[in-house]
C-alpha cells in the first residue's frame, strides 16, 4: 500500500481504516482516471478540428440488443419530486422534510469543498441514516420529520482531486475520496437503514467513465462484504458527448443503474466548453436557451425515449426559479413558471423532476401527479417511435436569440457574486431570485468567454470585448455591499483568459482551506 498522508485536522469519519479504504480505491483505479482525463483531451482536440460528435459505431450492438437494467429498490420506484441542496445540517434537514420523494446530498456543484464542509457532510449522512441529524440554533431548533425523502448522494465529478489526502505524495480523486468515506461510513448505515447506498453520479462524457465507476462498485462491494448491485447509481447527462452514449451508460451501469437526469444547466455549459472552436454558433442570452429550443427538446426526448426502453428512470432537469416569500408578484412569476417546466417535462414522459427550494416540491409534485396520477412513474411510456439523430443533437441554433447588454452584465453578476460566496465556504447561493451553484456560474463565464473570443456584439451592435466586460465587472464591484475582488481575480481569468479553463472550480479550488 502507498504511503497516505492526511494534511488537515481529522474527524470520527477519518479513521485509519476508512481512510486506508479511500488509498486502496486511488492505488487501484487511479491510473485508470488519469488515462480517462487524458482521453477527453485528446476528444477535445478532435471537437477543436471540427470534428463531428456522433453515435459510436463500435457500440452499435448494444444500442440495438434489447435489454434491460436490473429493478431498482422500492425506496426509488417512485421519484416525482428530487430536491437537490449541500450537505449542512441545516439544508438536509429541511430538504429531507420537504415532501419530496428524494433528497440529493450534493458535495458537487451545490458545495464549497473545504475540508470542513466535506468532512461534516460525510458525519451529517451518517445522522441522517441513523435519524440522530439535528440542529439548534438560537432563533429556531431543527429535527428530522417521521416521514423523510430517500437519501441519494453525489460525490465530486472524475476531473476533482482532494489535496488534504495524499496517497505516494499525489492527491486523491475527489471521486473517490468522497465515494469512498460514504460508502465506508455512510453506505453501511443506509445498508442497515434499508435505504441504498444510492449515487447521483456527475460529469460523465463516456461509458468508458461509466464502466470505471461500475468497476468501482463492484471492488467496494466485494471488499465491503455487501451484495454485488446493492448500490444503485443514477447518472447525469450533462455533457453532450454523453448524450451520444446514454444507451452504452445505461449498459455499463446496468447491475447498479437507477435512471437517468437531465442536467441542463451543465448540460449548456458543455455545450459551449466542447464546441468552444466552432464559429458557427454563438448561444444568445442565457436566458433564451430554453428547454425548448432544438437540441434541448432533442436531448430530453432522447434521454426519456432510451431510459423507458431500458425500465430505467427518466428524471428531468433542475428549475433554477426560487419564491421570494417577501414579493409575492416574484413569486407568482416564478411559480407560473415552474409550472410550465414541470408541467412539459411531465408530459414528455419524464418520472420526475429536480427542484432547488422546499416551496417548489408541492409545485413540481403536482404537475407530476396530474400525468402519473397515482402510478409511481410512467417507465411503460415507450414513446411514439420518434428517432432523434446526430443532427438533432447538434442543431444549436435559436430561433430570435439576441445578446444583451442586460445579459453580459448578468452573466457576470452571477459570476462575481457566486465565486466570492464559494471562496467564502458557501455553493448554493439565491442570486436575484435564481438558485445559482457551480452549472450556472459555469454558463456565466463561458458565455462571456465565447461572446469575447467570437466577438459577438449586442442587439444594438454593440461589441463583447474586454473592455465592455472590464467596465461591467467594475460597476458591479463598485455597487456590491461584499468585497468582489478575490471573485473578480478568478472570474476574469476563467472568462477572459486566451486558453479556455475546464472548470473553474480547478483555479478557484486553490483559494479554499
Amino acid at each position: 500500500m502507498s504511503t497516505i498522508e492526511l494534511l488537515a485536522p481529522t474527524s470520527a469519519v477519518l479513521t485509519p481504516e476508512a481512510l486506508g479504504f479511500v488509498a486502496e480505491l486511488e492505488t487501484e483505479f487511479g491510473g485508470r482516471r488519469r488515462d480517462l482525463l487524458e482521453a477527453r483531451r485528446q476528444r477535445q482536440a478532435d471537437l477543436d478540428q471540427g470534428i463531428r460528435p456522433d453515435f459510436l459505431p463500435e457500440t452499435a450492438s448494444v444500442r440495438s440488443a434489447e435489454w434491460t437494467i436490473a429493478p431498482v429498490p422500492p425506496a426509488l420506484r417512485e421519484r416525482k419530486v428530487e430536491i437537490t441542496g449541500p450537505v449542512d445540517q441545516k439544508m438536509m434537514i429541511n430538504a429531507l422534510n420537504s415532501g419530496a420523494s428524494v433528497f440529493m446530498a450534493d458535495f458537487e456543484d451545490a458545495t464549497s469543498p473545504t475540508w470542513s464542509n466535506l468532512v461534516e457532510g460525510q458525519e451529517n449522512l451518517v445522522a441522517a441514516y441513523e435519524r440522530r441529524l439535528e440542529l439548534t440554533t438560537p432563533e429556531k431548533s431543527y429535527r428530522l420529520n417521521e416521514e423523510i425523502a430517500t437519501l441519494v448522494v453525489r460525490p465530486r465529478g472524475w476531473h476533482l482531486l482532494e489535496k488534504h489526502l495524499l496517497v505516494g505524495g499525489d492527491p486523491v480523486s475527489a471521486s473517490l475520496f468522497d465515494f469512498g468515506l460514504y460508502l465506508f461510513w455512510g453506505g453501511r448505515a443506509a445498508l442497515e437503514a434499508g435505504l441504498g447506498p444510492f449515487l447521483y453520479l456527475p460529469k460523465i462524457e463516456s461509458h468508458l467513465e461509466a464502466r470505471l465507476w461500475n468497476d468501482v462498485f463492484a471492488y467496494s462491494q466485494e471488499r465491503l462484504g455487501i451484495p454485488l448491485g446493492t448500490i444503485k447509481a443514477t447518472v447525469l447527462i450533462e455533457t453532450i458527448l454523453a448524450a451520444f452514449e446514454m444507451d452504452e451508460i445505461l449498459f455499463e451501469l446496468r447491475q447498479h443503474s437507477a435512471g437517468l437526469n437531465a442536467g441542463r444547466w451543465d448540460f449548456i455549459f458543455s455545450v459551449i466548453k466542447k464546441m468552444r472552436q466552432w464559429e458557427e454558433f454563438v448561444f444568445p442570452d442565457r436566458s433564451q436557451v430554453t428547454m425548448t429550443v432544438p437540441f434541448m427538446r432533442a436531448y430530453t426526448d432522447l434521454q426519456v425515449a432510451t431510459c423507458h426502453r431500458r425500465g430505467a428512470h427518466a428524471i428531468g432537469g433542475m428549475a433554477a426559479f426560487i419564491p421570494n416569500r417577501r414579493d409575492p408578484e416574484v413569486t407568482e412569476r416564478a411559480l407560473a413558471k415552474v409550472t410550465e417546466d414541470k408541467n412539459r417535462e411531465a408530459e414528455q414522459g419524464c418520472d420526475g423532476t429536480w427542484v432547488a427550494h422546499p416551496d417548489l416540491v408541492p409545485v413540481a409534485r403536482a404537475c407530476f401527479d396530474r400525468v402519473l396520477g397515482d402510478r409511481a412513474n410512467q417507465i411503460d411510456r415507450l414513446g411514439d417511435g420518434t428517432k432523434v439523430s446526430a443532427t438533432d443533437l447538434l442543431d444549436f441554433e435559436i430561433e430570435g436569440g439576441t445578446i444583451s447588454e442586460d445579459g453580459v452584465r448578468s452573466n457576470i453578476r452571477v459570476g462575481l457574486l457566486y465565486l466570492a460566496s464559494w471562496l467564502q465556504g458557501t455553493g448554493a447561493v439565491a442570486i436575484d431570485n435564481l438558485m445559482e451553484d457551480v452549472a450556472t456560474a459555469e454558463i456565466s463565464r463561458s458565455q462571456i468567454w465565447q461572446w469575447v473570443h467570437r466577438r459577438a456584439r449586442t442587439a444594438d451592435g454593440t461589441l463583447v470585448d474586454r473592455d465592455l466586460v472590464n467596465r461591467l465587472a467594475d460597476e458591479e464591484r463598485k455597487n456590491s455591499q461584499i468585497d468582489l475582488a478575490s471573485a473578480w481575480n478568478v472570474f476574469s481569468e476563467v472568462a477572459l483568459g486566451e486558453e479556455f479553463v475546464e472548470f473553474l472550480t480547478i483555479p478557484a479550488y486553490q483559494f479554499l482551506d
